[in-house]
């Protein structure tokens, strides 16, 4: 298992790493998936210093690895407002203010929003109506929330712990290389 990386020596890019595969265990449940993703998410966005790029491998990893209706990233771009960035999914809400929805919530409160039932959820924010549960994991530096990781199910109840962790962790692989932990 590991990633299959190599290095272009010729001009006109001497400096290019190119990762061919996502590596991960074909019988493993959800804990040993991201045990063997977070390495390789780190691997991949160390080579890049371009946000946009690493959030765009980021969600394409991520659906990949666990096949989520929807995963993608929000990114404050304006006071109290997130703009839609890189996502791999069906069409998504571009702008979601602060405390609006889901990721409004988490936005607003910097923290981990995990909702078993969207229709449950206050004031959700019905982006796709597939979407059942939803995790969502703000991105906060220097005490503002920077951007938010957005993740949908198409089941209830798709979330729990294990994601909680495992995304916060990822996460802050994000913060540590662009924002300086």
């Amino acid at each position: 298992m590991g990633i299959w990386n190599f290095r272009i020596e010729d001009p006109p890019f001497p400096e290019m790493t190119v990762t061919e595969i996502l590596s991960l265990p074909e019988t493993a449940d959800k804990t040993e998936l991201y045990a063997a993703l977070l390495p390789q998410v780190e691997a991949v966005i160390a080579g890049e210093d371009d946000l946009i790029a690493n959030l765009a491998n980021v969600a394409a990893m991520l659906k990949s690895a666990f096949d989520f209706h929807w995963v993608g990233f929000y990114r404050t771009l304006a006071p109290g407002m997130l703009v839609l960035g890189p996502f791999q999914g069906p069409l998504a809400c571009v702008r979601i203010p602060f405390g609006r929805g889901v990721c409004g919530a988490a936005a607003a409160s910097g923290q981990t929003q995990l909702v078993p039932d969207v229709d449950a959820f206050p004031g959700h924010i019905a982006c796709s109506s597939l979407s059942r549960s939803e995790i969502v994991v703000p991105l906060v530096a220097a005490g503002e929330t920077r951007l938010v990781l957005d993740v949908d199910s198409a089941d209830l109840d798709a979330f729990d712990a294990t994601d909680r962790i495992a995304l916060e962790s990822l996460v802050a692989l994000i913060r540590a290389r662009h924002f300086g932990g």
